[in-house]
């Protein structure tokens, strides 16, 4: 039986079309995801979309729609979207199905009657973008810090979900779980603002009618957080875990605790304290295992600017996959930036990897490769045992390092590896002049030009989680017996503009 792998995107908020920052952390989980598979695992990939909440009644009602007529156009582009990015997920669960508000509810009845959720009043600061109270300390000039908005003084009766009994089991379960806040840079901040003291935190709203109902309290809905986190266990049979029909069977008769703790959650760092203190702590008071890792990468700029809409500078992630290739933009967001760091988006750079390292490094030495294994040693190409020679051996042996990138969620690390081993190719046959020593050695030259090849079809194999296609159109390339009269066209053309056309 394979060991399983269930990983995670967080739902996205459907106020609006994605950017490149929503396709990172979906592509990320692809790459991921894809890798997982490669390797044996039964892999559960999940995203969604997080549909309810005041922003969406106030989106809605300007285009003169109801929130569930405008929730389910988007949630369709959204798929669409993953669709053309090649993202192969398993799940798209969105927050209006009865299979995760039946759920939600029930959860929220469960805690009542343990006294982890109760009734009481708050009166504080409310960020509307957030849907969240702040407290005062956390404003910045007295605007919300994530938003940079004002925010509404408000009073409400609420109910309150008890983190506060969870503060030190948390602290308890860093300890005791080094890998769940991840990456480690991003460890102290939540350490820290646990130890600071958690306070009860409302997740019920008065004033938002587009929400999960309370149960025997319907004029008040389950604050949108406390609902969108519990998408992770519903999605994979959490009600019928609970006993109820609307839990329902995965795919293959598979059942929550076949799948239950989620091995890796991906986050955006904005959202980080939501999925590393509150979730964290609604599972513990549930009695429920916790994720084993919570892995939050950072923002994307752009030219050095933090993407807005008044700036007119989002980056829509398909501009980029029409007129480069889908290919190509997976593989730059990873290449770019060390994956958990905050990263900038120009067209400079997407040009220029574009041109060194896929059309120079990787499309001329598969495209010389070959020209010469056609030219020299008619088309020959080394069979699936092949044990190769001392250059092959070399680019063979980077594989265990790239598994330990790849498994520690490094992925630009992983690529920095296949990359050398592309260099490596490339160093070696200008040492060895192949043209040369075809008039010279020609014996000589079969063995090394097969470590080429054999070589080639490695970084295929290692790329085919990032660039699934370019993967495919090498290993079609590099399949016997070749037919040395077709001569394909080159991987990656060069390009000289470097801005898509819209």
């Amino acid at each position: 039986m394979s060991k399983k792998f269930y990983i995670t995107t967080p739902l996205y908020y459907l106020s609006g079309t994605a950017h490149i920052g929503h396709a990172y952390t979906t592509l990320a989980a692809d790459v991921i995801a894809r890798y997982k598979k490669a390797k044996g695992f039964d892999v559960h990939f999940l995203t969604g979309s997080d549909e309810h909440g005041a922003n969406i009644e106030k989106v809605s009602a300007q285009v003169g729609k109801t929130p569930q007529q405008w929730t389910d156009e988007l949630a369709s582009s959204w798929k669409k979207l993953w669709g053309s990015l090649e993202v192969e997920f398993d799940d798209f669960i969105r927050t209006t199905e009865p299979r995760h508000e039946k759920p939600v509810q029930r959860v929220f009845e469960l805690l009542l009657e343990k006294g982890d959720i109760y009734k009481g009043s708050y009166e504080g600061w409310y960020c509307l973008p957030c849907e969240n109270y702040l407290d005062e300390a956390e404003l910045v000039n007295g605007k919300c810090p994530l938003h940079d908005c004002k925010v509404e003084k408000t009073h409400e009766d609420t109910y309150f979900f008890r983190l506060s009994k969870y503060q030190q089991a948390l602290l308890d379960y860093y300890e005791k779980n080094p890998e769940f806040l991840s990456p480690k840079t991003r460890s102290k901040e939540i350490i820290n603002f646990v130890k600071s003291g958690l306070q009860d935190t409302s997740i019920s709203r008065s004033k938002v009618g587009w929400g999960i109902p309370i149960p025997g309290d319907e004029k008040k809905t389950i604050y949108v957080w406390f609902d969108a986190l519990l998408n992770y266990a519903t999605a994979v049979g959490l009600g019928a875990k609970l006993g109820m029909p609307e839990g329902g069977k995965l795919a293959g008769g598979k059942n929550f605790d076949e799948y239950w703790p989620a091995d890796v959650h991906l986050v955006g760092k904005e959202i980080y304290r939501f999925h590393a203190v509150l979730w964290p702590a609604m599972l513990m008071a549930l009695g429920l295992p916790l994720p084993k890792k919570v892995f939050a990468h950072g923002w994307w700029t752009v030219n050095g600017e933090k993407m807005s809409k008044t700036r007119g500078n989002v980056i829509n992630p398909e501009d980029y996959a029409r007129d480069y290739g889908v290919d190509v933009l997976r593989y730059f967001v990873f290449r770019e930036v060390p994956f958990g760091n905050d990263g900038d988006f120009s067209d400079a750079a997407f040009a220029q990897r574009y041109n060194s390292e896929l059309a120079n490094s990787l499309g001329n030495l598969l495209s010389r490769t070959l020209n010469m294994v056609d030219k020299y040693i008619g088309g020959k190409l080394p069979g699936d045992a092949y044990a190769g020679g001392e250059l092959y051996r070399a680019v063979a042996a980077r594989g265990a390092k790239i598994d330990a990138h790849m498994d520690a969620l490094e992925l630009d690390r992983a690529l920095d590896e296949i990359w050398f081993a592309i260099a490596e190719m490339n160093q070696a046959i200008d040492k060895e002049k192949p043209w040369a020593k075809a008039k010279t050695d020609p014996a000589g030259l079969e063995p090394f030009l097969l470590d080429l090849s054999a070589g080639l079809k490695q970084v295929a194999v290692w790329l085919t989680p990032f660039m699934p296609a370019t993967a495919a159109k090498m290993n079609a390339q590099l399949k016997a017996p070749r037919n040395t009269a077709e001569k394909m066209p080159p991987l990656f053309p060069r390009r000289e503009a470097a801005k898509p056309q819209k």
